[in-house]
Formats: C-alpha cells, structure tokens, sequence
C-alpha cells in the first residue's frame, strides 16, 4: 500500500550551550490511510519533533520527508500541544474557520461540535471554557476540512478518561472513513487503542508493531 506520507532517515538536532542534542536519529517511517497510527515513548524520546517535522513546521539537518497527498499540504491538519485559539472568535467560530479561509464545504460544524461534546460551548469564547474543551475544539477544527492526514501533538493530554475514549473514538472514526491519523502519546489508554505503535526512545524508532 502506497503510502500517504513518508519519512527517509530523518535526523534533527538541537544546540544547548556547546552541546549538541539529538532529537531524532535516522528515522523512518511510512504512514497510511486507514490507521490511527501512535508515536509512543517517554518525555524527551522526540515524539513532539517527529510530528513538527513532518507537519512541516519544523526543518530535518538530514533525511527527507515525502508526502502522497493528492493536492499537497493543503490535505493536512495539525493539532499542537499549544491549542492557540483566537480569543476573539466563538468556539463554533474557530471550528468555522478553516472553512471560511478555504471556500470549501468539508464537514459539518454542527456534527463536529455534537461528536466532541461541546456543542453546548458553541457561543463561548475560549476563555471562558476549560483547557480540555479547548482541546477538543481545537480537534473539531482539524477535522472540518475531513484532512487526508491528521497530525496531533498529544491530543488527550488535557482530557479525563471518559474523554479520551471519546476523542479515540473520533479520531478512528476518521481514520476508519479512509483517512491517515498520526498522534503522539505517552498515555496507555491512547497506545492500546491504535492501530500501529511507532515507538521511540532517545530519538531513534526502537519498534514498529500493529495492535490489530
């Protein structure tokens, strides 16, 4: 199965005063549509730096990323730790916004906000919702374009355990309509529920395995 993104021996490093620090090593990585697909591994194993890189917010020192999607990069979404809503706008606003700024349909708000809960917090600015709610928001918004590959950076990190499930359930669901979905996570309850374990320890790919 052809890919929808790919990552050929990717290295990043970072400078600490004369020391130098290597986030990944050589890594390489294929994702595919249909997977919920989680990158695994403890605090500093580079989790939050493989998905910058091939979100293409950070630059690799070497390796390529290659990329399948049919109209490029414009089939991406990426959900950060940092959620960054714009304070001025709704939530039912910032979930509106891809749309607004593309001209195209995708998904239903409405349907978004009911699947995450938080149809009820539609009217509210951000500041006036919890971390997790704006969490869930900020997932609401990567998917109103129905992305082809979904990149999030621990997207249950502020969620209770009920949640979880519930954000499980939609990111599956997405992947399950034929789509490619890759979080982080270091939660077991995340890591049980994927399809495929990327996991990582001191920046290199120590086991790639499927659950189911």
């Amino acid at each position: 199965m052809t890919p929808v993104m790919a990552a050929h021996a990717v290295t990043r490093w970072f400078t600490r005063g004369a020391e130098r620090v290597t986030a990944l090593d050589a890594v390489s990585v294929e994702i595919h549509a249909g997977d919920l697909t989680v990158v695994a591994g403890p605090s500093g194993s580079g989790k939050t730096t493989l998905i910058g890189v091939l979100a293409g917010h950070e630059k690799p020192d070497a390796g390529t990323v290659e990329t399948r999607l049919g109209k490029g990069w414009h089939e991406m979404s990426f959900v950060p730790q940092s959620l960054a809503p714009i304070e001025e706008l709704s939530i039912r606003e910032n979930v509106e916004l891809p749309a607004l700024l593309s001209g195209n349909t995708g998904r239903s708000t409405d349907e978004l906000l009911a699947m995450l809960d938080i149809a009820d917090l539609a009217d509210r600015l951000p500041a006036h919702v919890s971390g997790g709610e704006q969490q869930r928001a900020a997932l609401a918004r990567a998917l109103r374009l129905s992305p082809a590959l979904l990149l999030a950076d621990e997207p249950t990190g502020h969620q209770d355990p009920a949640r979880i499930r519930l954000v499980l359930d939609v990111l599956r669901s997405h992947a399950r309509a034929g789509h490619a979905v890759l979080v982080s996570s270091h939660d077991e309850q995340v890591i049980a529920r994927a399809d495929r374990v990327l996991m990582l320890h001191d920046g290199r790919l120590v086991a790639d395995t499927r659950n189911r």
